[in-house]
């Protein structure tokens, strides 16, 4: 998922008049249940709350493996068979958000993919330095547990960082590259404004990505906010989209939670993606393929696009509207990764 937290902090807050508004409605955290409670609804809402965990909850139980390699245990899942393609999420993902994000259509297509759990996510452990680099070479040691000599790599969002530093730094297991909707360096004089936050607006965003319920009642009630500031999609675009398209969005929303089990991995990756450098791109030899969308309100079009020109025959497809989720081009994004993985 893709989306940030404190990475919104260090872009700017300054205005955000908009965004103060999506979430006036709903009231602070701090009161939120007692507030309800007070009118009769709270009891029930907490119930609905706790059904809702524990449903997410069990979806993830015996859903994965854990390979003990010399980075430490990496959770992980595999499925399908053919040429191998590691899955790289985004924030607020894990091993399951991978395989919403063309893990589970790769398979069913003729690849084999493993799709794993990034430093901090679910029940992969934080190290000390869990860095684009550390996690690089923790992908080459998953391969290596699993018995594989190369793979494609396919980095969505904050993922891209380490898919990158993969194939710079192993580029004897590195196939070919993937980046969707990638966070990356850009030159100063290609910046674009990112959505704004008020101050208020940061304190609710970190606020509610800090605790299940927090982020499970924002989602409910703040539900324009959420989508704008962790989906990094218009909300009018999710509105307009088609039936199966909306509940993409809404699939890629529930599967944040448990929130609780991927917040230290969430923070990293706003560490990270806050001040990142340009990495050594002319020095990918892997065929490499780079797609973004010009109102993804993360602002990975720019970034995206200098990528590509820096990457030796890399190629770039853009898509105009959908979002950092790329609402309505689902199919033709996974048509565009097939087709460059495809010998």
């Amino acid at each position: 998922m893709p989306a940030k937290t404190t990475h919104a902090q260090q872009r700017a807050i300054t205005g955000g008049a908009g965004a103060k508004a999506d979430v006036m409605s709903f009231m602070d955290p701090a009161l939120a249940i007692p507030s309800l409670a007070a009118a009769g609804t709270g009891a029930l809402i907490y119930r609905r709350y706790r059904r809702y965990l524990r449903a997410r909850l069990a979806r993830l139980k015996g859903a994965s493996l854990v390979a003990q390699t010399h980075c430490g245990p990496i959770e992980y899942v595999e499925d399908g068979t053919g040429a191998s393609v590691l899955i790289v999420h985004g924030a607020g993902g894990g091993f399951d958000q991978g395989m919403e994000f063309g893990g589970a259509s790769l398979a069913r297509r003729g690849f084999y993919v493993i799709s794993s759990s990034r430093f901090g996510y679910l029940r992969t452990p934080m190290p000390k330095d869990a860095s684009p680099a550390a996690q690089a070479d923790a992908y080459a040691a998953l391969l290596d547990a699993l018995g594989i000599a190369r793979s494609a790599i396919l980095g969505v969002s904050a993922g891209a960082p380490s898919a990158m530093q993969f194939a710079i730094r192993h580029p004897h297991r590195c196939s070919a590259l993937v980046l969707l909707v990638p966070f990356a360096f850009k030159p100063s004089e290609m910046a674009r404004p990112a959505p704004r936050l008020s101050a208020f607006g940061v304190k609710f965003l970190l606020t509610i990505v800090r605790s299940n319920l927090n982020f499970w009642i924002a989602a409910r009630l703040a539900r324009a906010f959420v989508i704008k500031f962790v989906l990094g999609t218009p909300p009018a675009i999710i509105q307009a989209a088609t039936r199966d398209e909306r509940a993409r969005a809404a699939r890629i929303l529930d599967g944040i939670m448990p929130i609780g089990r991927r917040i230290a991995g969430i923070l990293n990756d706003a560490r990270i993606s806050s001040s990142l450098p340009r990495y050594e791109l002319e020095h990918i030899k892997a065929p490499t393929l780079v797609l973004s969308v010009r109102d993804d309100l993360n602002g990975t079009f720019e970034s995206a696009q200098y990528t590509a020109s820096q990457v030796p025959h890399a190629k770039f497809v853009s898509y105009d509207t959908g979002g950092h989720i790329w609402v309505g081009h689902d199919n033709e994004v996974l048509a565009e990764i097939v087709s460059f993985l495809t010998p």
